[in-house]
């Protein structure tokens, strides 16, 4: 079931979405070489806790996972994409970090992911993959207007993988969001434009184009959580919660982030 939201309660969830960017900023500009993931992590339980937020991370167990997950935000380095657990694990310089971020506030849930590279030894094709996934979540928000279909949500940002060379699974991707993270519908990050539902004003969805230099298959850590790429290669994961309105795509989690450094 998709529960149209009104334009109160997107303004509402507008609210979580600036925490949360605020947040993912927050903690990016953090991650330098020498910093410890479990550092992030606490950090982020400080910020959660003075905000008055809930995690959606915490405690959250679903059937694909070894839950509960007992960590308020998820922390994937180089090779992993998803669902990182947040470890005893220092930074390195050229590490890639995707840092995926999600809170309720007062009943309002956003959900966002930003992949960064920590100090100052970036692969330029690790840069290239990064900026990959944040040009394909910009094609999947503007593909989001009243009247589209789903599948013009997927297409695009299927669309721009491929062109860029990169191979995209299926079976992790986007979703519909409100009172809780993960609503319907599911969003695919490869689709057919013209196909799946009618996008209407009121649907808050979050967008999250991820892949990997190489292979489109996941394997999953010992931890029964952290998702990396079955050959090993570096990954990046880009994400927005967003809102269809009458007057086109409004993103509910702006904010600036760097890339490197």
């Amino acid at each position: 079931m998709i529960e149209l939201k009104t334009a109160d309660e997107i303004d509402r969830m507008a609210v979580t979405g600036r925490f949360v960017a605020d947040t993912l900023a927050t903690l990016s500009a953090e991650a330098a070489p020498g910093v410890n993931l479990m550092q992030l992590e606490h950090h982020a339980r400080t910020l959660v806790a003075d905000r008055g937020a809930t995690s959606c991370y915490w405690d959250y167990a679903p059937s694909f996972g070894r839950g509960p997950f007992r960590n308020v935000i998820c922390l994937s380095v180089n090779d992993a994409v998803l669902h990182g657990m947040p470890h005893d694990y220092v930074l390195r310089d050229g590490d890639v970090l995707t840092l995926d971020f999600a809170v309720s506030i007062d009943g309002w849930v956003a959900d966002a992911a930003v992949t960064v590279i920590v100090g100052d030894a970036a692969d330029p094709a690790d840069v290239a993959l990064i900026e990959s996934t944040r040009r394909a979540l910009d094609a999947g928000i503007a593909a989001a207007v009243p009247g589209g279909r789903l599948g013009d949500v997927s297409a695009a940002i299927g669309q721009v993988a491929t062109d860029a060379g990169y191979r995209v699974n299926a079976e992790f991707g986007g979703h519909g969001l409100g009172r809780t993270m993960h609503e319907d519908p599911h969003v695919a990050n490869r689709g057919r434009a013209g196909r799946g539902l009618v996008l209407r004003p009121g649907m808050t969805l979050a967008l999250e184009p991820w892949w990997a230099r190489g292979s489109d298959r996941l394997v999953m850590d010992g931890d029964g959580w952290t998702l990396r790429s079955a050959d090993g290669s570096n990954t990046a994961h880009t994400e927005h919660t967003i809102a269809v309105t009458e007057a086109g795509p409004r993103i509910l989690t702006p904010a600036p982030v760097r890339l490197v450094g």
